[in-house]
Formats: structure tokens, sequence, C-alpha cells
């Protein structure tokens, strides 16, 4: 507390962010210090890459006809996703994979990067059908992107025109694979958060 000339009492108080912020420097200084985070990420490993590889929320941005043919029935009930644990969200915030699919155009890119960066770490993405791997019948054209990978970092392919159901799955379980080959704990503290 402070005084001030009209013998008024104040409290000085951090706010919100410099708080977080503080307690963020002592809690990774404690765990760095004592190697309390090399036990908790030892037996927390298996458990979260586990749950994490069961609990997709694929954000779906399709552009054309492959969003209509292939995700539509392999989330549908006779192909039925929701039983390997991949339920379809409609806010970024909220997913942790990007389908795209379709032609993606240099007018469209710049919303395409935005929902991507709304999407919380770690996240990947998926380019499916032709359109999105390498700009399929519009290949070369002047206003078409020649493939997703030209402005954002694609983790699995899937060909096709448009994919059939069984090749979403077989791209499904790779990118399980992925996530269980990453094998992320419960404490990171090598990496340093960005602002």
């Amino acid at each position: 507390m402070d005084m001030s000339k009209s013998g008024e009492a104040t409290v000085s108080m951090m706010n919100s962010e410099d708080f977080l912020e503080w307690f963020d420097d002592i809690t990774r200084s404690f765990l760095k210090k004592s190697k309390v985070d090399k036990v908790v990420n030892a037996v927390t490993t298996d458990f979260f890459n586990w749950a994490q590889r069961n609990s997709i929320y694929p954000l779906h941005f399709g552009i054309a006809c492959c969003a209509l043919e292939s995700p539509m029935a392999t989330f549908g009930p006779r192909f039925d996703m929701e039983r390997f644990g991949v339920l379809p969200r409609s806010s970024p915030r909220q997913c942790d994979m990007l389908i795209v699919n379709g032609p993606v155009s240099y007018k469209l890119a710049p919303k395409l990067i935005t929902l991507y960066e709304q999407m919380p770490e770690p996240k990947w993405i998926m380019a499916m059908g032709e359109c999105s791997i390498s700009g399929g019948p519009f290949w070369e054209s002047y206003n078409i992107i020649e493939g997703v990978d030209k402005i954002l970092p694609v983790d699995i392919y899937i060909a096709g025109c448009p994919p059939r159901p069984e090749a979403f799955f077989d791209g499904l379980f790779k990118f399980q694979q992925l996530i269980k080959d990453q094998k992320q704990g419960m404490f990171n503290l090598d990496t340093e958060v960005d602002e």
C-alpha cells in the first residue's frame, strides 16, 4: 500500500498478464531446478499422447466439390468417423487439424492463413484432393496456388479427385501415427513461449 498526498491508501496491483508472466517464471525455474518436470513427463506423456490422438478436432475448410463428396460421406453414418474420436468443429480456436480441400486462390490464401494462425498449438494440416495438393485441373492458372504447401506447412496428403472415404481413413491413421511419434508431455520447458 502506498499513501498518496491526500492520505488515501491505494493498493498497487499487477494486471493479470504481469501476474501470469511472474507466476510462469517462478514455476519454470522451480521445475527446472527440482527436475519434477522429467518425472511428470515420464508419467503423463503416454496418457496425453493417447488422449490427443484419439480426440482429433478437425476444422474442415472445404472450397469445392471435394468438400461435398469425401468428408461429408466420411462423417456420415455409413463410415462414422466419430467412433475414432474425430469430431469436426466449426471454430478454429477449438481445432487441432485443418483439412483443406479444393483449389486455393491467391485472394483466399490470407483468410486460410488467418484460420491456421487462430488454431492453438499443436496443430496440423491435411491437404485433401488434387486441387489442394497441386492445383488440380487449375494447375498453372493465374489465380490458383499450386498446392497449399506453398503457403502453409502440410503434414498429410490424401490424393484423389475426390478422395474416397477409405483414403480419408488411411490419412487419419497416418495422422494418428504422426501424433504418436511426437511424444509431447505435460511440461515442455526446452522451448520458450512466443509472445
